[in-house]
């Protein structure tokens, strides 16, 4: 086959038939078709965009580029969640041991932070020894005996998907809706799910900066899973200032725990019940039950001690030390920390979540770069948010750090990122849409 050929025809905004699409899928993950020509694919899809069957064939060629789970032997639903990404978003750490408490099996597959977002395994490798690269049998077992298993991606998992979303980075075709959701849905169900729930954020601290953009990437999503017989479900959540009231990764954790206890933000404890009430519905394993009741339920599985369990145990069992769950002091902790005041009397009108991202990278919680190291114990903790009165030389948040080499550009960027004015502020909902 001439590579070309195809990559002519893509140009020209004409639809691959099945078997081309497999071949590219097919050839790249060998190493038969080079970067260069990948690229020019890539690009041509970027300008040209792909048809709903198009996206759904592609996505099955890369979901079956390598290994896909067989978790049928297991019984009960398998259910996942998947974020698009924001500034403070810990979701996965309550929203895995919850989902399971509540009976579902969560086999987690998640990944690392890039930029102004966090990653999951990132701040789960914050906990003491634990260890995110399972074996994928010890993963089936976890996730069969305790109903939850948290690793990162195998290289026999969605391989195609590993090597185009590296060339996308550098070619500059990330931000394409058809080549976002078929690299999101090939991991996803390359895990062996029987649904999904995916949390769509839109705001200044999400990729998708737009409703009508998140709308159109879960609808996307939605529809490839149609495609391939397996319900998926979106809530699109607000992501125009940072989720809870912390950005790092043990502080992260701190407050995850905080939450898996019932004492967590509000905020992150909404949107954790929400999704894992969507995971039961999707899964219709409790079709009997309505929303409110079982929102009730999950809360109570909180405030019960029953989901915390459940995250101390998968912590003992991925190797970590158990006994954070009880003791932060055994988490990272930065040597410093530092107050940001209110320069002015007012209302906190808004916080713009992507420079307050970018801001804790700088510290030393994200990263530029895949190959940057991770400062795990640094980061922020917000005080006040959009919407609280503050006084001039009130505390706003703190600046936990070890080196304070960036602490003058942190403090800048904080700044620009908080608008303190006269209110009132009319703040948007939580969940702005539900699709399904």
């Amino acid at each position: 086959m001439r590579f070309v050929e195809l990559i002519r025809k893509k140009r020209r905004g004409l639809r691959l038939d099945d078997g081309e699409l497999r071949a590219l899928v097919e050839a790249y993950t060998e190493g038969i078709l080079p970067d260069y020509q990948m690229s020019a694919f890539l690009m041509a899809v970027y300008f040209q965009s792909m048809e709903a069957d198009e996206l759904a064939v592609w996505t099955e060629a890369m979901l079956h580029s390598g290994q896909v789970l067989d978790l049928s032997h297991l019984s009960g639903a398998k259910v996942d969640k998947h974020s698009t990404g924001g500034v403070g978003d810990k979701v996965s750490l309550i929203l895995a041991p919850l989902a399971a408490a509540a009976g579902l099996k969560v086999p987690m597959i998640s990944g690392r932070g890039l930029g102004h977002t966090g990653g999951t395994l990132d701040k789960l490798e914050s906990i003491p020894g634990f260890d995110v690269n399972q074996p994928v049998e010890r993963f089936i077992e976890l996730v069969d005996t305790l109903g939850l298993g948290l690793i990162g991606q195998t290289g026999e998992i969605a391989p195609a998907d590993k090597k185009l979303y590296a060339l996308r980075d550098v070619t500059a075709t990330v931000e394409c809706i058809p080549l976002i959701a078929s690299s999101i849905m090939s991991k996803k169900l390359a895990e062996g799910i029987d649904s999904l729930v995916l949390d769509v954020k839109v705001g200044s601290g999400a990729f998708m900066k737009t409703l009508d953009d998140a709308r159109e990437l879960a609808q996307t999503m939605i529809d490839i899973g149609r495609s391939m017989d397996r319900p998926v479900r979106a809530l699109l959540t607000d992501m125009d200032q940072p989720l809870g009231d912390t950005i790092g990764n043990s502080l992260e954790v701190i407050e995850s725990l905080d939450t898996l206890r019932g004492e967590g933000p509000e905020d992150l404890t909404e949107l954790t019940v929400e999704l894992v009430a969507e995971m039961l519905d999707v899964a219709a394993e409790d079709a009997d039950e309505d929303r409110d009741h079982r929102k009730r339920r999950l809360r109570e599985l909180l405030q019960d001690g029953s989901a915390m369990e459940l995250f101390a145990r998968i912590i003992e069992e991925q190797g970590g030390d158990p006994r954070v769950c009880e003791d932060y002091s055994l988490l990272p902790t930065a040597a410093h920390a530092v107050d940001f005041t209110a320069a002015s009397a007012g209302i906190i009108e808004a916080i713009d979540a992507e420079s307050v991202g970018i801001a804790a990278m700088e510290l030393g919680a994200g990263r530029r770069t895949k190959e940057d190291s991770i400062d795990h114990g640094v980061g922020l903790t917000f005080l006040k948010k959009r919407g609280a009165e503050v006084a001039d030389g009130e505390p706003i948040l703190r600046i936990h750090y070890n080196d304070d080499q960036n602490l003058a550009a942190v403090r800048q960027r904080l700044t620009e990122a908080i608008r303190i004015g006269d209110g009132p502020v009319e703040a948007p909902p939580l969940i702005l849409e539900r699709l399904s």
